[in-house]
């Protein structure tokens, strides 16, 4: 059966600068879309990045299309949610050959997957070297480090010294469903579950105006900021601020709304204008 030609099931590789792409997250290795490339893209694009809300908070939009995208996070090097980071590693992806399908997964984070909608995007990812399926969940905030298979033998992997677990289970009307867990400062706990339904760019536009705009939505009441690195992972809520380690270990402290814009710029090097961080720090988000 031939593909979809519909071009809201591609992600405008073409139009991609690649080259800048590449720059922005300092990767120099093999433009080939093998196993191993993955791996060093993943790598590269989940520590460079940062997760961000921030346009949310500040009152604007938050568009998809890739000239935005790159606009956006490379060239004025800032961070983006899941449905931006996924829609520029989609292209890059698509660009180098690899193949490269939207999912959509419901973020539960031990609170039960059924209680929130389908509004996180990762993408299901095949290389031309190897047949194995591939999980690339690069929007997330919180890793993993590394693309992992979609695979009968679920379990247990290390990403670095991050600890992730799948599960295989089954859903309603006896669906096929996939659960990750991630092991932290709680323990273990269900981080999102997904099916493997290929999602479309005007589905993920559908799911992306709920985030940025629902009152229901955790993004749009407070800064939601997120790093993570292979040794630390930096979590900025509201103005809670916490470090997580690998152990499960982590350290918290609450900051004054003046101090967000310096902790951006030093932790998640994230530099806003001189009117964007002192609107931020009038905080009228936390007054609202």
């Amino acid at each position: 059966m031939s593909k979809p030609t519909d071009p809201a099931y591609h992600w405008n590789g073409a139009d991609l600068d690649l080259d800048a792409y590449l720059a922005r997250i300092d990767f120099d290795g093999e433009r080939a879309a093998t196993v191993r490339t993955l791996r060093d893209l993943v790598r590269a694009h989940t520590t460079a990045i940062p997760f961000e809300n921030l346009e949310i908070i500040l009152g604007r939009s938050i568009p998809l299309d890739l000239a935005s995208l790159q606009d956006k996070i490379v060239r004025r090097r800032r961070g983006g949610y899941c449905y931006e980071n996924v829609g520029l590693f989609a292209a890059a992806l698509e660009r180098l050959g690899f193949g490269v399908t939207g999912l959509s997964g419901r973020v539960s984070m031990g609170a039960g997957a059924g209680l929130r909608p389908a509004t996180h995007a990762l993408l299901r990812v095949t290389t031309t070297d190897d047949d194995r399926v591939w999980l690339c969940d690069v929007g997330f905030g919180a890793g993993p480090l590394a693309p992992f298979e979609l695979s009968s033998e679920t379990g247990e992997f290390a990403a670095g010294e991050w600890k992730f677990r799948l599960e295989r289970t089954r859903g309603e009307l006896d669906s096929e469903l996939w659960v990750l867990h991630q092991y932290g400062r709680d323990g273990w706990i269900d981080r999102h579950s997904f099916t493997l339904n290929p999602q479309y760019r005007i589905d993920y536009a559908v799911g992306n105006h709920f985030v940025s705009t629902s009152p229901r939505s955790p993004f749009t009441t407070r800064p939601y900021v997120q790093r993570f690195l292979p040794d630390a992972h930096h979590v900025l809520d509201g103005t809670t601020f916490v470090t997580e380690y690998p152990d499960g270990t982590s350290d918290t402290r609450e900051l004054e709304p003046a101090e967000l814009p310096k902790i951006l710029a030093e932790v998640f090097d994230i530099d806003l204008t001189e009117d964007d961080a002192a609107a931020l720090a009038e905080a009228r988000w936390a007054r609202d």
